[in-house]
């Protein structure tokens, strides 16, 4: 795989405002506002039914909002000079037809905006199917078809990328290539939006999130901002002494609860605080760890309410 040569010829931010979008009496994006910033990789998350895949179709022009607007750069689609080389997307990797090699698949596309056809090679090459190129779509895994799917996002070289769920059948070499590609993309100044219901990754990837809960907004900051806000952290810490250091830990002040293993759970703390508390007792420790919600919690509990589908669990 190689890196991509240049970046685009210009870039632009998302602007959602007011976005709303019915079907019948169903509304499935509601009064939703939210920017997605150059050179910032932004996540959007929500559980399904949320809302995340209209909106995008909404930004390609693919729905038309109810009421408000989603625009890039201040401009809808329809209003691009160019929206071949302004925003590229994945929505679907298997929208792709069977019988076409993958280089025909590309060629397609390129022709129909105006490029090269060298332009199929290069972007066959910048996600690591050259070897491919020959071979029909219908042979592909799903893994392939998703970087078909991106190559195919990339033909205009633009500065918008849109993929949503570009993460689903690779395998872990794939995702970090797909980690690694999208920071590429990103330090270059373009604007990434992408949707994944892989918290870890999204955790290791996202600058930015955008959580939605049935077509509201719920959360939206960076990824730093959301930890902070949303996670509880706490301090675990265990002893010989465990009375002593309960006692020492209540007279600093320190509210905590006790754990399974008679280790003590202490919030509004850290690992040097706990840690200098014990060493002026002379209390010794056998562990002192800080731990924290993984972004999979929080989401699962900020969107608790707002889940159209549910079940108890076993």
């Amino acid at each position: 795989m190689t890196e991509s040569k240049a970046g685009p010829a210009s870039t632009a931010g998302i602007q959602a405002r007011g976005l709303t979008k019915r079907y019948g009496n169903k509304v499935v994006v509601d009064d939703l506002s939210f920017t997605a910033e150059p050179g910032v990789i932004t996540g959007f998350l929500g559980p399904n039914g949320a809302g995340k895949s209209t909106t995008m179709r909404m930004l390609l022009g693919l729905a038309k909002p109810t009421r408000g607007s989603i625009t890039i750069g201040g401009r809808r689609i329809a209003e691009l000079d160019d929206p071949g080389h302004t925003i590229g997307a994945l929505l679907d990797a298997r929208a792709v037809h069977p019988q076409r090699t993958a280089f025909d698949h590309l060629l397609a596309f390129a022709q129909a905006a105006g490029l090269d056809r060298t332009r199929a090679g290069e972007v066959l090459d910048l996600v690591g199917l050259t070897a491919a190129a020959s071979r029909r779509a219908g042979e592909f895994s799903l893994g392939m078809k998703q970087r078909l799917g991106i190559a195919t996002a990339l033909l205009g070289n633009p500065g918008v990328l849109v993929f949503d769920e570009p993460l689903n059948g690779l395998d872990p070499e794939g995702i970090r290539w797909a980690r690694t590609l999208m920071r590429n993309l990103a330090a270059e100044g373009r604007t990434i939006l992408f949707s994944s219901h892989l918290m870890s990754e999204m955790e290791l990837t996202a600058d930015r999130l955008v959580v939605i809960g049935q077509g509201r907004l719920v959360a939206e900051s960076s990824l730093e901002e959301f930890v902070r806000a949303h996670t509880t952290q706490i301090v675990t810490v265990s002893s010989p002494a465990p009375e002593d250091l309960a006692r020492a830990l209540g007279r600093a002040g320190f509210v905590f609860d006790r754990g399974e293993t008679g280790n003590l759970l202490v919030t509004g703390a850290d690992t040097a605080i706990v840690g200098k508390i014990a060493a002026t007792e002379g209390i010794p420790l056998e562990e002192l760890t800080w731990v924290r919600e993984s972004l999979e919690d929080v989401f699962l509990r900020l969107t608790h309410d707002v889940t159209e589908y549910g079940s108890r669990a076993a």
